[in-house]
């Protein structure tokens, strides 16, 4: 087995080319990437499927090596994919847990009027918010939205890991995005 440096210093296209041959090479893509897919997961599903959902994603990433665009040097895109695409078959999950959020906007304690407590209060109440515009987005929308906030990814990145052409990607953040800016709107006009 290589060293960790000599490991470190390779890309996940090289690890992967070699992983069919030998396939401890896979564990480096593993420890490189499985922190980034499990807390992805845990924001879209909850803590409860997130370990189930980012294992699968690197099981069925490991079985479907040979299709790997090895002109791709970083394979946190395509892990993404694979992981979006899992959440996908928890979709009722993902929205139960969006529109349980957004009736969670906690009652202001009894005689507390800080600065404090009032902001923590409009936090809920923004997170509420937030959630239920979630919950209205198509998975699309909100596949490509959560890709580009959560896992940081670029829109072309999004292309990639949802194998959509980049407009495609351009047109569901602009829906998703007015989508978010109406939901943090209504609150202006309440």
């Amino acid at each position: 087995m290589e060293t960790d440096v000599h490991l470190a210093a390779r890309t996940d296209a090289e690890l992967i080319a070699e992983a069919g041959r030998s396939p401890e090479l896979f564990a480096a893509v593993f420890d490189r990437h499985y922190g980034r897919i499990y807390a992805y997961a845990a924001r879209r599903l909850g803590r409860d499927l997130a370990e189930d959902v980012a294992s699968e994603t690197f099981l069925v990433a490991f079985t479907r090596i040979d299709g790997y665009h090895r002109d791709r040097p970083d394979a946190a895109p395509w892990l993404y994919g694979i992981a979006s695409n899992l959440i996908a078959r928890h979709g009722r999950a993902e929205s139960r847990r969006y529109r349980a959020l957004a009736r969670l906007v906690p009652d202001e304690p009894a005689g507390a009027h800080d600065d404090a407590v009032a902001g923590r209060l409009d936090a809920a109440t923004e997170r509420g918010r937030l959630a239920a515009a979630l919950a209205r987005l198509s998975s699309g929308e909100r596949d490509a939205l959560l890709l580009v906030a959560w896992a940081g990814l670029s829109q072309p990145e999004v292309a990639a890991a949802l194998d959509v052409p980049a407009g495609t990607v351009r047109s569901r953040l602009h829906r998703a995005r007015q989508e978010m800016r109406t939901a943090l709107g209504e609150r202006d006009s309440q």
